[in-house]
Formats: C-alpha cells, structure tokens, sequence
C-alpha cells in the first residue's frame, strides 16, 4: 500500500500543494522577527490570487498579473504597517480586519470586474510556460530567507526589531522603518501564494484560499519562526493533503478526509506550540517619545 502512495507523482503533488503554504510561511518570518504579528495572510493570499487573475484576464500576459498582484499587495501591506506599528493598534485585529475585508473586497471586485461575486473568467495557468517556476521561486524563498535573516547587516537589524526594539534603536536602527520592511516582504510572499493558486485553478474563485494562511502561520510556529523549519512543516501539512486526495474514493467517509490536514495542523500545534518561543517584543507596540 506504501509502495502505490508514496511514488514520484505523489512526491510532486506534495510539493505543488506545499507552495501556497510554504511561501506565505516563509514571508510571515519577516514580519513576525521584526516584531509584528501577521494574522493577515489568508487576506493577501486571497487578494493576490484576485489581482493575478484580473490584470492575466485583461492583459494577456501572466507577468503583468504577477506584478498587479504584488504591487496590490505593497499598498495593503503599507496599510497594515501604518495601523499595526505607525498608530500602535492591536496587530491581532489588525490582520483578522485585513482578512475580513480581503473576503468583501475581493467579492464586489469580481463582480465588478466578471459579473460574478463567486469567481472570474477563465484564465491561462502555468502550462503556457511550459514549466513551474513556482518550484524554483519557493526553493530560492527559502534559501535566501535564511541567508538573509542569518547572515545579512539587514536580517540582523529585523531579529534585534523582534527581540529589543529599545536596544536597536538605541543603536542607530529605524525601527519603524525595519517593520515596515518586513510586513511588505510579508504581503509580496503570501500574494504569491496566492497568485499560485489563480494559476493552478485557472481562475479566481471566492474562498479558494481556504485556511491556507492560517496553516501556514502554523508552519511558521511550528518551525520556531525560521524559514527552513517552516518549509518543512509547510512539507508536512503537503503530506497530508495529499494523502487526503489519495484516501478519495476510498471506505473512509468523505468528510474525514476532509478533516485530516485540519486536525493534524491543530495536534501538531498542540505539541509545538508550548516550545517554540516566538520573538521577545512580538506584538508589542513602539514606545511613544513624549
């Protein structure tokens, strides 16, 4: 039974399905080590995948719809910096506002732009390439990630942001400016995310991002907020779903299919919750200077 699961067309499954996970994950790591809690990436995802598929549809070109899509998510990003760290809001209900109004914004959009409040027209996907170069894109996201956060002037100022913004600013450090920079890099990745999912479906549809943000802030938690563990815990809950596909048109109920990437997501966060230490000033608003 391994032997007919566990075969290459599986492994590729896995790792297409991993995508939406993996790069929202690895861009939530900038913002949250800056200091800034990002609950909001199920909103850029489903936001990205809009503006992907409108500027594809109208343009002809997937390029200019990747770009639509990441420079949409530069402007809701901007907006999420100023309320979360300019103003001093609670980041919590600053990205679930985000998320709720990504699901309005993107509805009366559609039905603005297609006619339809529950999906666009059809749309070209990723085999006008001829290649998935979302493969490469995610594997690089990671690498650089790391090399960046670790071992660069610029990942060591965002990890002091995180950890003491009083010592880094003390420092010479905008710490301002740094968060600022790390909820951006954070809406680009997880618009991507989103703009993946456009492609592979070949069109925009309401709800498609389903909960895939929020499991990918679990696989940042779970991977101790570092883009390598993250990838690897976005490869877990890939697992499952495939597996999840897999079981379809078995003896198991449908339903609990559908429950198995949910339920794993929520035990595994059960055991790592509790160890993983998020960074010291995470969700703490900048002091004020009188």
């Amino acid at each position: 039974m391994s032997d007919e699961i566990f075969t290459y067309a599986f492994l590729i499954q896995t790792i297409r399905i991993s995508i939406p996970y993996l790069l929202p994950s690895a861009g939530a790591v900038y913002s949250e080590k800056s200091g800034v809690i990002n609950l909001a990436l199920e909103g850029y995802m489903l936001i990205g995948a809009f503006a992907a598929a409108a500027g594809i549809y109208y343009s002809g070109n997937i390029f200019i719809g990747v770009i639509i899509a990441v420079l949409t998510a530069v402007v809701i990003s901007l907006v999420q910096a100023y309320i979360s760290v300019s103003t001093g809001a609670n980041q919590i209900v600053t990205g679930i506002a985000i998320n709720i109004l990504a699901v309005g914004a993107t509805k009366y959009s559609c039905k603005l732009f297609f006619g339809s409040s529950s999906n666009s027209e059809r749309i070209a996907g990723l085999e006008v390439l001829g290649f998935d170069p979302f493969i490469m894109l995610s594997v690089l996201a990671v690498a650089l990630s790391w090399i960046v956060l670790y071992k660069s002037r610029f990942g060591l100022r965002l990890r002091a942001c995180g950890e003491n913004p009083d010592a880094a600013s003390s420092l010479g450090v905008d710490v301002t400016k740094v968060r600022y920079q790390g909820v951006i890099i954070s809406g680009i990745f997880a618009s991507l995310g989103g703009v993946y999912l456009a492609l592979g479906q070949h069109s925009f549809t309401d709800g498609m991002v389903a909960g895939r943000g929020y499991i990918a802030i679990a696989a940042m938690i779970v991977g101790k907020w570092n883009p390598v563990g993250a990838a690897f815990a976005c490869l877990f809950f890939g697992i499952t779903e495939s597996l999840s596909i897999h079981l379809q048109g078995s003896s198991v109920p449908t339903q609990f299919i559908q429950m198995i990437p949910y339920v794993l997501t929520i035990i595994v966060l059960a055991g790592f919750v509790g160890k993983a230490k998020p960074p010291r000033a995470l969700g703490l608003p900048l002091k004020k200077e009188l």
